[in-house]
């Protein structure tokens, strides 16, 4: 994260999977920091407001895609898995990444 000097030490990514102690019940690891996530979801800052209770697919369509976790170069409030922001799918960052799975 971004402490006001080199963020965790190293003022880049780290490697995957190098924080084991963070990895979740479930064994899955590095769901925040590091890189922001691209979600599937269009981006909707008030969506949460209007959606149904469960199992939300976001809008139907926008300008802005999902985009979760925070980053290595944000400060540390922004570093959580259920921290949601948007941004044009289109551009690429090197803060920004995605997750394989299946």
């Amino acid at each position: 994260m971004n402490d006001g000097g080199k963020g965790c030490g190293t003022d880049r990514t780290w490697p995957v999977g190098s924080k084991p102690e963070g990895a979740s019940p479930y064994g899955v690891m590095d769901m925040a920091g590091n890189v922001w996530e691209w979600g599937m979801d269009w981006y909707d800052e008030n969506y949460y407001s209007r959606s149904p209770n469960r199992n939300p697919k976001g809008p139907d369509s926008s300008k802005y895609r999902v985009f979760r976790g925070g980053a290595w170069n944000y400060p540390s409030y922004r570093q959580r898995a259920n921290d949601r922001s948007g941004y044009i799918p289109d551009k690429h960052f090197n803060f920004v990444g995605f997750r394989c799975a299946r």
